[in-house]
Parts: C-alpha cells; sequence; structure tokens
C-alpha cells in the first residue's frame, strides 16, 4: 500500500470487486465496447487470488482519501518475452471521469511502473486505442509506441476460434 495526503493506491480486496467491475464497465462504455466485459464478481475475485487460489493477475485500486472511494483501478500481470525475459503486462488503467486531471492516472501509472521495478521486470506493456487521447499522457512519461516505433501488431484469437483450433489438433491426433 502507498499512500499520500490525496490518494492511497493499494491491492484490491474483497470489497473492492464490485467497484472495480463498476469501473470496468465504465472503461467499456468509454472505449465504445459496452457488451464487452463478461467478468463476473466470482470471476475476479478468483484470478486476483483473492479466493486461495492461484492468482493471475494484480488488482489494485486507487481511493480518494477524503471520500474513501474507488477512483480508480489498474489490472496487471506477469508476462513473458523471448527477447528480454520476464516484463509487466498492464491490462487497465482507468479513473473515473469526476477524477480526471487531479494527478490519479499519473499516481496508478507511476504505481505500477514501481511494481515492474519491483518485480525486476526490464519494461512495462499496454495497448490503447489509436484514438484513446490517454496516448499523449502515457508519451509525456515516455511511453513509445511500438506500432510506430517497430510496427508491431497486436493479435487475439477469439474463443469460438480457439476451441476449433483445439478440436482441429485433436482430429490431426488420432
Amino acid at each position: 500500500m502507498s499512500q499520500t495526503e490525496e490518494f492511497t493506491f493499494r491491492r484490491a480486496q474483497d470489497d473492492d470487486i464490485k467497484d472495480v467491475l463498476y469501473m470496468i464497465q465504465e472503461l467499456a462504455d468509454f472505449e465504445k465496447m459496452s457488451n464487452g466485459p463478461q467478468l463476473t464478481e466470482d470471476d475476479l475475485k478468483r484470478d486476483a487470488g483473492l479466493t486461495g487460489g492461484q492468482e493471475y493477475c494484480e488488482v489494485y485500486v486507487l481511493i480518494d482519501n477524503a471520500t474513501n472511494q474507488a477512483i480508480g483501478y489498474s489490472i496487471c500481470y506477469k508476462a513473458y518475452s523471448t527477447w528480454q525475459g520476464r516484463y509487466f503486462f498492464v491490462e487497465d488503467i482507468y479513473v473515473r471521469p469526476d477524477h480526471r486531471k487531479r494527478g490519479a492516472g499519473k499516481r496508478i501509472f507511476l504505481e505500477v511502473s514501481a511494481r515492474a521495478v519491483e518485480l525486476q521486470c526490464p519494461r512495462l506493456e499496454f495497448n490503447v486505442l489509436e484514438w484513446n487521447p490517454a496516448r499523449k499522457f502515457y508519451e509525456r512519461l515516455g511511453a513509445v509506441d511500438l506500432t510506430v516505433k517497430e510496427g508491431w501488431h497486436y493479435y487475439r484469437v477469439e474463443e469460438q476460434q480457439l476451441v476449433k483450433l483445439a478440436k482441429d489438433l485433436a482430429k490431426n491426433k488420432s
């Protein structure tokens, strides 16, 4: 946990998960992908290791000390690169609109950056939608746009296709 006069940044606890899910939906609405989030409270608690199982992600909240309310969150996880080894991936950083321009986003970014250093990760990675004005914010903090610099494109295989590919493998093995 890290506290300043204005904010407290800490790992999410059971009681925070509903707020985090609500903010995930707010972020999806902002990203014009309102139907995207499918996580349940139980899913996120499980994956954050709050139910005693394996931790797949680290969920953090930023608390406004004046109101004791969660005003932002970040979800991160450890990843691996064949070039540099371990790195830290930021799935989401989000600050509620009424609390922007107060240093909350910068605080979250600095905290997850410090976590990457603590984990001895040589880099921090994340994706930002092309039209998102936060791109300039991240660039001011030293982030490099890999699409521009190195020409990387990110791909995804959706669940239905994953199942098809697994079935194709099973057929080829028999």
